[in-house]
This record gives C-alpha cells, structure tokens and sequence, in this order.
C-alpha cells in the first residue's frame, strides 16, 4: 500500500474519530435509546429501580431529624376510654333516640284519631252561667262560668288577637306546636329564681295551653272528681309525665287542626276572671261590648289576664290590671302590630270598666238570690240562665252611701263593728240589700240573711199586734208596776225597765214609743204566749222563738231579713209576706220564663183595722218616743227601736208608706256595743238611707188610723171587762183560725 493510500485512511480513521468523539459529546446532552434489557420491564418497574438507585446514593448531608414525641400514657388512657365511651353511648343513644320517635309517632298519631271536631271544643263548661237583671232589666251581676258566644279569630278584633299571640306565644304561628327553645328558656328563668325547673315559667306554647284547657282530652266526671275546682286543678297537675303527655297532645292538636283553629279554642276556652270563660264573655263583662270591638288598651287588659285571671281582673283592681295591659301594649309594639303612635295613644289612654262593672252592685243581694232559688238553675245548673230580680240599684246606691257616711263620721275609727240594711217594698220584694261594711263584694259572709240574734225590743210590736187584734185598745191603760213571774225550773223573773224606773199606769201606746219592759211582758202574758208566737211566726219569722215570758222583749234570735219582712206584713194591711227577690227566670234564648213571680203577699195575720191602729202607735215611736233620730222631714214613717241584752245588738226598724227599711248593728263576736242603743247609730242609719230613698218621691200618708176611744177602761192586772171581754172572744177566734191554716182575709 502506498504511503499516500495509508495516509489517506489515517486520514480517514482520524476524521472518523473525531466525529465519533463528537456525536459522543453530543448524545451524552440527550436522552440515549433504551437498551433492549430495558424494554423487558415496565416504566414502573423501571422507576423503582430507579428509585431505589436514587436512595442508594450518598446524600449529602442535612440537618439533623427530631425524634418524634411520645404521649403521656395516662392522657392516651383517658381519651382511649374517653372515645370508647362515646362510641358507646352514640350507638346506644341513637338507636334509643329512634325508637322514642316512632313511639311519639305513633302516640300523636293514636291522639290525632281520637280528637273530635273543632267546632265541639269552643264551649267546654260544665256549668252553665247565670246573669242577674235589676228591677229595670239592666245587668248588675254575674254568677258561673260566663259563656258569651263562640267567637273565631276572623270575628274577634285583630288588636285582641295580635295582644294574645305577642304576650302569650310570639312564634305560634311558626313553630309546630312545642317550643324547644322556650321550654329551655323557662327551665334557665326556674332555675334563675331558685325554684325546681318545672316551676313556675312553664315555657308553654299557646298549643299546649290549650291542650291543658282541653284537660288533654279528659272530660269532666263528678264521679271521679269531687268538684270542678278538683278537676281544674289535676287539668292544670305541672309533673314531667304530665308535661310530656301535654306535649304530644299539642302535637297532635297540630296534626289534626290548623293553627288559627287551636288559636280560635284557645280565645273561646280561657278563664278570664270574674267567672269568664273566654274572650267574648271578658269583653261583655268588663266593658260591656263584643270581643269583635275592643280597642288596642282594652285588648291588652284582657290578654294581661292569662297570666293570672283573679289578680289582674280589673273589677278587683283597675289599676293593676292598666298596669299589666301597658306591658302587654309593649310587647306589641316591639313585634310590631302596633306603631308608635298607635302605642304611644294607647298608653295614654287606658281601658276603664263599664258602668255596670264599676258599680259591683247589689253583690249581698246577687248573693241571696242564688242560694234562694231553684238549686238547678242557679248554684249547679248546667244551663245558661237569665234572672230578673226585683233590686233598684238606685235604691241600692242610696243604702251603700247611707252606711258609708255614718261609719266615716259618727263611728270612731278602728271600730270592727258591723251592719246590715235591708229595703223592700210593701210586698215583699226586696230592693237593696247590705250585708256588711263592705258593700262591693261578693261571697262574704251576709249580716243581712245568714247571722241570727236577739232582736230586743224590735220584736214588741209583734206582742201588740197579738193585744190589738184579741180586742186591746191602743188607749188601754196599763200598770208599769213591779213585776215578777215565776219560770218552770228557773224560778223567779222580774223584767226591769231599760231606765230601771216605773212609771206606774200608761197607755199601751205610751208604752211602746218609751218601749216599756214590764208592760210589753204582762200584755205578752194577758194575751197568751202562744198567741204572740203564732203572730210572729205567721208574720214571717222562721226561727226558733222563745218559750218563756222573755219571749216579749226579744230574747228569741231572728235575721234581719226576717224581721224587716214582718214589718212589711205591718205595713201591708196586716197579710204576712216572703221577701223575694226573683221574679223571672228564663234559660238563655228563650222567651217563656220558667219561672214568675209577682207579689209575695201571704194570707192575712191581723185584721187591717189592727194592723192601722199598730201603724199609728208605731208612728208615735217615731215623732214623739225612742226613734226620734229616724223622723224623716218630708213625710209619715213608723218603726221600732231594739236593743238586746248586753248592748249586742242594736235595730230599728220601720216604714214610710213606699218602703219598708231594717237596720242591725254590732259586732260579728258578740262583743257588747260601747254607747250604742237602737235609737242611736242604727235609727241614723235608717234615716241617711230613707232619706236617699224617697229622693224625688211625692209625699203619701201612711195608712194608718187612730183609735177611738174605748167604752170601758182596763184595769191595772191588764185584763178587760165588760164589751171588751165579747171583741177579745171574737178576736180569739180569728187567731184560732189562723193556727189551724183558715184563710181570714
């Protein structure tokens, strides 16, 4: 090979190598071809091996790793058991919390089916009510449970509901019948004031309010509760059985009605004092109109009531009860069913009771009258009843005011004395009726009807009445003289005179105006003891009468009532009368009464002839003898002062010829008067009341008739003779007849 051939592949070889040595130094910059070794594996295998070489290699060296903290083993323990704990109770509390619900479901369900129709839940009384008229037919009283008519929530003024919802429930119409958040709210206001956490605050929807109106569906048994007030008070029973069955009894309410339904029950069935079962009945009895005409003040007084009926009732105090409706008008005003001026009027101007609610009136008579008449008509009737009475409340007024003045100006002060009027006409019918100092109540203890004392010498003229209508002259001459009698098994009894003097003979008239002791006993004695009780007793006094001589000057125990119907027997020519007081009963929308009274005239006691000349010797009591006080400046009056033994009680009693008036004084314990006879204090108290009573009235004689003078005179044993002794025969028989039931008119 020439020199040139080799030097032209060494050439050759020297380019190749450079260009070899180049395209190495370029695909070391790139990515060389996978091998064929490589392509048996996958990418992930390869990149293990890849990783794996990667951790192969030596790191370079770095900052030095913390050891990890171990915990404190007894922290481990606590929240290890801590967890199991929980884990426990959430896969026992959600299993219990599952079956507790279906059994709500299905006790609300079982509840639903067994709620009766809305419209037979409004009027769920189980007494009726009964509404008193006057003589005019005017209301004046109120007596069971008040119904005044279904009313809705459509019907009733929006004020009264908007008041209703604001104080009672803000979120009724919101929530689905139980308020988790107000039960929660009251068990932390309980819990506040020391009280047990279902004590007081209850956190009740007005839902649940109504389910315990509905007594949760249990009706009324007078098997099982004693009375009503025991059913009402088990109805309202605040245990957590009890809450917890309200509650599904208000979910069921919910289920079965709608909202304004269980709100239209609830206005209907809510107990608003004074014997008001529901809104209307509130509305008619405190401000005399429908529920559907309320203002905004009247609206919250009569919400203020749910909270506590009696306390807040207006007729128990009006002022309280304004205080209450302005924190009800507020609470509407902060919900916004009022504005501000509509607040700021109605605050200003708050609600004020009716004529008729303000007056109280006649509560001693209204009383009477219910315990007086038909059982089932008045204290347990079922029914709603309308009576008309025979009381004026205007004669009523005349009788308060009369008491009130002789109290504040001519008793001392502190005094606990008591007193009682009665006025009623000729008749019988009784106009007014005050059975105590305080006159506008109701339920007190009646001094008028219920207390019975010793009538003292207010019973004499009974003893006369007998003398008169045996033959006796008012002009018959007497002996105020010593006297004794001697009692069966008490021996020797000398009556004595109230002025421990005798005043030797004097007519039986003189006798009665200075009321005489001894000569009222030896008449009672001449015309037979039992003679005197037979006039008495048929005049109308009920009670026990004495048997002895004592029986002359009162010792027996009457009411004041009684005593004031037999001088009304006096008055009336001699007839003996029932004070009454009903004269119409009707049931509520009838016409036809059941009931009617127009007189309570009797049959005769005493010829009229007696009972005028009785009328013209009473008549001298008053202008010439004890009952001076009592005179009345415009007209005739007669009447009778007593005073019983010890000064314990103190009456006068009398008439003009309109109305028949009794007054009694004393204490309810018998304590002795301090200075206080029949002609005293009660003789002015006769007076102040006449005296209003006759306000307006002409003038009219009463019909009484003096007596002529007598053929012969008695002598001083009080015993007749000669004609007398025939008109003392002719009268015995007259008497005979009327204790054997003769009609003697």
């Amino acid at each position: 090979m020439s020199l040139s051939t080799f030097g032209n592949r060494g050439c050759i070889v020297a380019a190749t190598n450079r260009h070899r040595a180049g395209q190495k130094m370029s695909d070391s910059r790139r990515r060389k071809p996978p091998l064929v070794a490589d392509k048996r594996y996958s990418s992930k295998t390869a990149s293990k091996k890849s990783k794996a070489k990667a951790k192969s290699k030596p790191k370079a060296k770095s900052r030095p790793r913390k050891a990890a903290r171990r915990r404190n083993p007894i922290v481990a323990l606590f929240l290890g058991v801590f967890g199991w704990m929980f884990r426990l109770l959430w896969s026992f509390g959600w299993r219990v919390g599952a079956i507790t619900a279906v059994i709500i479901a299905l006790a609300v369900g079982y509840v639903t089916l067994t709620l009766p129709p809305v419209d037979e839940l409004f009027d769920g009384r189980a007494r009726g009510s009964v509404t008193l008229l006057d003589a005019r037919g005017d209301v004046f009283a109120w007596r069971g449970d008040q119904f005044g008519g279904v009313v809705t929530t459509d019907t009733v003024s929006p004020h009264l509901k908007n008041a209703v919802v604001a104080t009672e429930d803000k979120r009724f119409y919101r929530h689905f019948g139980v308020s988790p958040r107000g039960v929660a709210s009251a068990i932390r206001i309980n819990l506040r004031e020391g009280r047990g956490p279902l004590s007081g605050h209850g956190g009740s929807t007005i839902t649940q309010q109504t389910a315990k109106l509905l007594c949760l569906g249990v009706p009324y048994d007078p098997k099982q509760w004693k009375n009503e007030a025991a059913y009402e008070a088990d109805c309202r029973e605040g245990s957590l059985w009890r809450k917890i069955k309200e509650a599904i009894f208000a979910l069921a309410m919910e289920t079965k009605y709608t909202k304004d339904e269980i709100l239209t029950v609830y206005l209907n069935r809510a107990f608003l004092g004074a014997g008001a079962r529901g809104f209307e009945a509130a509305a008619q009895r405190y401000f005399g109109k429908s529920a559907a005409q309320v203002t905004p003040p009247e609206a919250a007084m009569l919400a203020g009531l749910l909270v506590a009926p009696t306390r807040y009732a207006p007729t128990n105090n009006l002022e309280r009860s304004q205080a209450r409706a302005e924190t009800v008008l507020k609470l509407m005003h902060e919900q916004g069913y009022l504005g501000d001026t509509e607040h700021a009027l109605a605050v200003s101007n708050p609600a004020q009771l009716s004529a008729a609610a303000q007056k109280k009136a006649g509560g001693y008579f209204a009383d009477w009258v219910m315990q007086t008449g038909p059982e089932f008509f008045t204290r347990d009737t079922t029914e709603d009843v309308i009576i008309r009475t025979t009381l004026d409340q205007r004669i009523q007024a005349a009788a308060e005011e009369a008491m009130r003045t002789i109290f504040e100006t001519k008793v001392r002060e502190g005094s606990e004395a008591q007193a009682a009027i009665v006025v009623m006409s000729a008749d019988g019918a009784v106009r007014a009726m005050v059975g105590g100092r305080k006159t506008r109540v109701s339920g007190e203890f009646n001094r008028a009807t219920m207390a019975k004392r010793q009538t003292g010498s207010s019973f004499k003229p009974f003893v006369y009445a007998a003398a008169l209508d045996l033959g006796r002259s008012p002009l018959d001459v007497i002996e105020d003289a010593p006297y004794c009698v001697n009692i069966p098994g008490s021996g020797e009894w000398c009556p004595q005179n109230y002025d421990k003097k005798f005043h030797g003979p004097v007519t039986l008239t003189e006798a009665l105006k200075q009321s005489l002791n001894i000569p009222a006993v030896k008449l009672a004695q001449s015309a037979g003891l039992d003679v005197v009780r037979t006039v008495a007793s048929q005049f109308g006094i009920e009670s026990d009468l004495a048997q002895g001589p004592a029986l002359a000057l009162g010792a027996s125990e009457a009411s004041l009532l009684e005593m004031t119907g037999a001088y009304a027997g006096i008055l009336n020519g001699g007839s003996a009368v029932g004070p009454y007081g009903m004269t119409q009963l009707n049931l509520l929308g009838q016409s036809e009464p059941i009931f009617s009274a127009s007189s309570g005239i009797r049959e005769r006691v005493i010829r009229e002839e007696t009972a005028r000349q009785l009328i013209w010797m009473m008549n001298k009591v008053v202008t010439e003898g004890t009952g001076r006080r009592a005179a009345l400046p415009d007209r005739q009056t007669a009447g009778k002062t007593g005073t019983s033994q010890s000064a314990r009680d103190a009456w006068f009693l009398g008439f003009t010829a309109d109305y028949v008036a009794g007054v009694w004084m004393g204490y309810d314990d018998n304590t002795p008067l301090s200075g206080v006879t029949g002609s005293g204090l009660p003789a002015e108290i006769w007076h102040e009341t006449m005296v209003r009573v006759h306000e307006g009235l002409p003038s009219r004689a009463l019909p009484m008739q003096a007596p002529a003078q007598p053929a012969s005179r008695p002598n001083t044993t009080g015993r007749t003779t000669g004609d007398q002794s025939r008109r003392t025969n002719r009268a015995v028989e007259n008497v005979l007849r009327g204790l054997f039931g003769a009609d003697n008119r």
